[in-house]
């Protein structure tokens, strides 16, 4: 069960959105989770780390700047909220 807030909001203060450094953190820790995978499947295709790492790394890097902005997008939109 999810921890819900004692504070009431409206409608009105719930449709502005999130905060640019709330995205952030959710990207950096999404990224956290998709780059161990990216890391684990990697090494077992080629069986080298040194490879899997950097494909991590630019997995970790090109991601997480295309989740930014991918957030940022839907938090513009209107519909749904």
């Amino acid at each position: 069960m999810l921890l819900k807030s004692k504070e009431k909001t409206t409608y009105k203060e719930d449709a502005v959105g999130e905060k640019p450094i709330r995205s952030v953190a959710k990207a950096l820790s999404w990224r956290v989770v998709g780059t161990l995978d990216t890391l684990i499947v990697s090494y077992l295709l080629t069986g080298e780390m040194s490879v899997a790492a950097s494909i991590a790394s630019v997995d970790f890097l090109t991601k997480m700047v295309l989740y930014f902005f991918h957030e940022r997008i839907w938090n513009a939109v209107k519909w749904g909220k």
